[in-house]
């Protein structure tokens, strides 16, 4: 398949990917992968001081130490333009008794079916782990993408993004139990 990148500047050739539950060792090549997400999709939805703060600290600690504290990542893996690359990811946590997953995909390998593929794995863990419904704060970017696949809007609103700025969002849920168990 063939893509041009956002903003038009190179075209980037995507022919399979592979998903797996990601490894502390995948961290840097997640957070590499979260920040193009940010940065080449971001924009079309929120205005620059938002998208930078929201790329901000993405650093290697940040995904080691959430697998650490038992939050599942999930990576699809592939190649841009012949080089290996981590596509993107999905997670699954548990916050007190809630489920929550979210999903980021490199710009150039959105719309390829990655970020679907990687949310059935998400889905996946947390109805493994007992979840009945999931919940996503959504930002602007993904609802359209979340509504694709059973997500229901719950309320309009804003989150706060680790630098503490507010980001608008749709709060979002999905009932796990029209889904297929594994």
């Amino acid at each position: 398949m063939r893509r041009v990148a956002a903003g038009g500047c190179s075209a980037v050739t995507i022919l399979a990917f592979e998903t797996r539950r990601a490894i502390p060792a995948d961290a840097d090549a997640i957070a590499l992968a979260h920040q193009d997400s940010i940065r080449e999709i971001g924009p079309r939805f929120y205005p620059p001081p938002v998208v930078a703060d929201w790329g901000e600290d993405l650093t290697r600690d940040l995904y080691v130490n959430a697998m650490a504290d038992g939050e599942v990542f999930f990576v699809a893996t592939g190649e841009i333009d012949g080089a290996p690359a981590v596509l993107g990811f999905a997670t699954h946590r548990i916050d007190e008794t809630q489920h929550g997953t979210s999903v980021y995909v490199r710009g150039a390998a959105a719309r390829h079916g990655i970020g679907t593929a990687l949310l059935r794995l998400a889905e996946a863990d947390a109805i493994a782990s007992g979840a009945t419904s999931l919940h996503i704060e959504a930002s602007l970017a993904g609802v359209e993408f979340y509504k694709a696949n059973g997500y229901e809007g719950v309320a309009a609103g804003e989150t706060r993004l680790r630098t503490g700025r507010p980001i608008a969002c749709v709060f979002m849920r999905k009932n796990l139990a029209t889904v297929d168990r594994p």
